[in-house]
């Protein structure tokens, strides 16, 4: 007789998977605001490299683990990592550059704008449709970004009265929002472990081509333990931890509901700065944040309402702080 086959452990449930989420986009909430604190600590690319190089060494074991010791991808594929992480390496040297002149709050709700960026992105390069959820989306996350950004005054709109942080943050959000479709245009079938490691690591040579005129000029004597611990946070819980929380929710709930949760990151910045002791805008400012979480909202019932088949997951969530 045919024994039955193995029992095979059931899924975790929704609401945790869900609950897992809503870790991630926390941890990722309190990359703007220990961004905000340590920006002005180092050099913005001299902070990025490190930050980078500590992922990097972490990431060691895992890919090591999944492809075995001193195997090197071809030239191609390094091409193939490099074009990714070069827009990662712009996006981050812009976000520490312009949380130097900007707020945590202001960063966290022009983030919202890159998923509504990557669909047009995906949609040309790709050739993916929107959809009316996810356009939807868009505009009410715009509506509420620039809600917040001009503090509901329709005087500093039209004069586009913005910050020069708000402006240099957006230009990185410009290259953020071509990291999804690069990924998926550019995968070739490795595992998400792999391709992140390398990834980091060509992102490390970026940064030290960059960085390299401005490395003797760095007082490493006179950076502060704040600092240090500033960046051991983001590269430990911001990068490492959320990858793999997002990885692992994302071959559940599939990609789109977990982008979804970046819509949260403004109401979760201002609850972490409240705790912190720092002051919250006022009414009139905030009212733009529901208006974003209603993005969310549509972008969650959106997917749910879409046929039940797992979706392709081709997408990393660990950087996008």
């Amino acid at each position: 007789m045919k024994q039955a086959p193995a029992a095979t452990r059931a899924d975790p449930p929704l609401w945790a998977m869900h609950l897992l989420m809503l870790v991630a986009a926390t941890l990722v909430s309190t990359s703007f605001t220990v961004g905000k604190a340590i920006a002005t600590g180092l050099d913005p690319v001299i902070l990025t490299l490190v930050r980078f190089g500590i992922a990097t060494l972490l990431f060691v074991p895992c890919a090591v683990r999944k492809t075995g010791p001193g195997r090197r991808p071809a030239l191609r594929d390094l091409g193939r990592y490099s074009m990714i992480s070069g827009v990662l390496v712009l996006f981050f040297w812009f976000m520490f550059e312009a949380l130097r002149t900007t707020t945590a709050l202001n960063t966290s709700v022009i983030f919202t704008l890159v998923p509504g960026i990557s669909g047009m992105y995906s949609a040309i390069i790709l050739h993916e449709r929107l959809g009316r959820y996810r356009l939807t989306a868009l505009g009410l996350a715009m509506t509420g970004a620039l809600w917040v950004i001009f503090r509901g005054d329709l005087h500093r709109l039209i004069s586009l009265e913005m910050g020069q942080g708000d402006l240099i943050f957006f230009a990185g959000c410009l290259f953020m929002a071509a990291y999804t479709p690069l990924v998926r245009l550019l995968h070739r079938g490795e595992s998400m472990v792999t391709m992140t490691f390398w990834v980091l690591a060509t992102g490390c040579g970026w940064l030290l081509l960059i960085g390299l005129p401005r490395l003797p000029g760095i007082e490493w004597q006179s950076v502060t333990t704040r600092t240090w611990a500033g960046i051991a946070y983001l590269a430990v819980f911001c990068t490492i931890v959320t990858f793999f929380l997002t990885h692992y929710v994302t071959m559940r709930l599939g990609p789109t509901r977990v982008m979804a949760y970046s819509y949260l990151y403004p109401p979760l910045v201002l609850g972490i700065d409240w705790l912190l002791g720092n002051p919250l805008p006022g009414l009139w400012t905030g009212m733009g944040v529901p208006v974003i979480v209603g993005a969310m909202i549509i972008v969650q019932r959106g997917a749910s309402a879409r046929s039940q088949q797992p979706e392709s997951v081709t997408k990393i969530r660990g950087f996008d702080n």
